[in-house]
């Protein structure tokens, strides 16, 4: 069963695109997922190693970013890249 608690755990930081000076347009140290929009405009993130990682590019203007971690980045509603 569940037990209630008063433990609250806090949900990730979420940054949203807008202006190239906002907190996920520029990569902080440990920062490296790379979320690209495709042209179909599906949101998908590619981690280190994955084939196409170092092909993909990240535009602020179209609302791409940076994620600080797998977990970050599903909740902000974008999906692991395929390959």
């Amino acid at each position: 069963g569940y037990v209630a608690t008063d433990t609250q755990h806090p949900l990730p930081t979420v940054h949203y695109s807008g202006t190239a000076s906002s907190p996920s347009a520029v990569r902080k140290i440990g920062c490296d997922i790379k979320g690209n929009i495709n042209d179909r405009g599906e949101r998908i993130y590619h981690v280190p190693g994955q084939e196409y990682y170092s092909a993909t590019r990240i535009n602020p203007a179209r609302g791409e970013r940076w994620f600080c971690s797998e977990w970050e980045a599903w909740w902000a509603g974008w999906r692991k890249a395929k390959v």
